[in-house]
């Protein structure tokens, strides 16, 4: 089935249909992200770009053109110093002026937003998200937005009694819809002082304590405040669809006083909105912040994800829902969630009908690629089974590749075991709890207690054919200890301190399966008492 055939079952597509039912005749819409730079750009942050990528995707999915805009505003004064940034000197004393102008304290990067901006750029391309890249900088500076600014100074009063009708005290009467950088120490502590029309603006310097004007159609320097810049860029940009955070979406927040000033004072209508909720760290449970220095950000969570699981952690949750993204144990069950609605996808799980038109629609979501399915589901490398493998081979990713020798058969096969099995032994070396991890034990330095029985499971390990499946080894190893009326849970104790030298493990059969029957046997033959 393509996906232009596929059911409206997700919330993506709901909001690609109101879209056109909102704009009928509209074939190209324009669909709208952004952030600040102003901190390490945080999994959080990449919330709101994924949720403008489903709704492009649903609308293309419809035929649709779509202009997808990634504002970066890098013109925005930088107000505190990050806590999780070097040089912190240099940070402080450049305090107050555009992100843009700021040097990189990294050193790496032409500025300081340039250092970030470019970082997410390369993380979301891996997730095959390529917007078009506005930097508000640029367009500041080359008097892009000199008509917008006009209007706003014209309808100034105006504007402020909108915001006011959202406010608990009312706005300065001196109130400015401006900020100024300052032509002599670039910093936007600054006072505006008169607007001459049509384009000039006065203003005095609280820091270098100068008095200058700037006219705004041929100079840089000037910005309008947040609640106003982002109603006139919908304007400017023509925007159909944005989404916005929840701190952006209180009654008299950001997006309803917006929604007022591009109504009244751009005469255009607002465009649609999602919300969407925090992303948490696991166990953190509270907002990240990129100023607090407590967060993950996608170039973390991608050396622990595959992509395109990182697109189904958000593709199978609705937006205005948090999660967390766990680096703990969960990690395998997202990995085997979306394992699991990779087959229903292909029909390699058999599920009801309205299912598997919602697990198809996620896993379309999930894709990189955005063509239609191939008849053939790529080969899955079960993350856990592929954990222990990689630990019983101390993380050499050729010997572990052995093991699925049979299942890689084609380069895509072989890159996907690669993807996966770089990621399963970074998350064991540097984030899997210690009851998780193990090191197999060549050489046990413990004797068994259970020596009769020990000798039975050897000889059985011994003659087992290569092919033996897990669940005749369980039975016949159960048969051993039956026979020899031993308690299960007391004997395997006994083995995995024998081969891991903790009291328990991974499941017994497949374990063993995992280390080889014949090396498995050489192991526990040591672990016999000396006769």
């Amino acid at each position: 089935m393509s996906t232009s055939e596929l059911p409206t079952v997700h919330w993506a597509d709901h909001a690609a249909d109101a879209l056109v039912a909102k704009h009928p005749q509209k074939t190209t819409f324009v669909c709208a992200s952004g952030i600040s730079p102003s901190g390490v750009v945080h999994i959080g942050n990449f919330r709101e770009v994924i949720t403008v990528d489903f709704v492009v995707r649903a609308l293309k999915s419809k035929g649709k053109d779509v202009r997808f805009i990634y504002s970066w505003d890098d013109y925005d004064a930088l107000r505190k110093v990050p806590a999780n940034l070097p040089n912190q000197e240099l940070i402080e004393k450049n305090l107050r002026r555009p992100l843009s102008n700021i040097p990189d304290p990294f050193g790496t990067e032409a500025s300081y937003a340039q250092h970030f901006e470019r970082k997410f750029e390369k993380e979301i391309q891996q997730l095959g998200i390529t917007p078009h890249f506005i930097y508000q900088n640029e367009q500041y500076r080359a008097c892009k937005y000199h008509q917008g600014i006009q209007t706003a100074l014209r309808n100034e009063k105006a504007i402020a009694q909108i915001l006011n009708r959202s406010r608990t005290e009312p706005l300065p009467q001196n109130w400015s819809c401006l900020s100024i950088f300052c032509k002599t120490c670039g910093k936007d502590t600054t006072e505006v002082l008169s607007f001459q029309e049509p384009s000039t603006v006065q203003y005095a310097c609280k820091s270098c304590k100068r008095q200058d004007q700037i006219d705004f159609t041929r100079e840089a320097g000037v910005k309008l405040l947040w609640r106003v810049d982002w109603p006139m860029r919908w304007a400017h940009e023509g925007v159909d669809f944005e989404p916005g955070g929840k701190d952006h979406s209180s009654q008299g927040g950001s997006y309803d006083t917006g929604c007022e000033i591009v109504r009244e004072i751009w005469k255009r209508e607002p465009p649609f909105y999602v919300q969407y909720d925090f992303v948490l760290a696991k166990g953190v449970g509270s907002k990240l912040s990129s100023s607090s220095g407590n967060l993950i950000t996608l170039g973390q969570a991608l050396e622990i994800y595959e992509p395109a699981i990182i697109r189904y952690l958000f593709a199978s949750r609705k937006p205005n829902l948090d999660f967390s993204i766990a680096f703990d144990l969960d990690v395998m069950k997202a990995y085997d969630d979306f394992d699991r609605c990779e087959r229903i996808a292909f029909g390699a799980e058999k599920v009801d009908e309205k299912k598997l038109n919602y697990e198809k629609r996620i896993y379309d979501f999930s894709r990189i690629e955005t063509a239609a399915l191939t008849q053939d589901m790529p080969t899955q490398f079960p993350f856990r089974h592929l954990c222990n493998l990689l630990q019983i081979q101390e993380g050499d990713l050729e010997k572990t590749k052995l093991f699925y020798q049979a299942q890689i058969k084609t380069p895509q096969d072989e890159q996907r075991y690669y993807s996966r099995a770089h990621r399963a032994w970074k998350w064991i070396s540097e984030y899997a709890p210690t009851e998780f991890r193990f090191t197999l034990q060549t050489n046990p330095q413990v004797k068994t207690a259970f020596p009769q029985v020990m000798t039975g499971l050897i000889a059985l390990l011994k003659e087992m054919p290569p092919q033996v499946s897990e669940e005749e080894l369980a039975n016949r190893t159960w048969e051993i200890m039956k026979a020899h009326q031993i308690e299960g849970k007391v004997f395997f104790k006994d083995i995995y301190q024998i081969l891991v030298s903790k009291p328990n493990g991974p499941k017994l059969a497949s374990f063993l399966l995992a280390i080889g029957t014949k090396r498995a046997a050489e192991i526990l033959q040591k672990a016999l008492p000396e006769s």
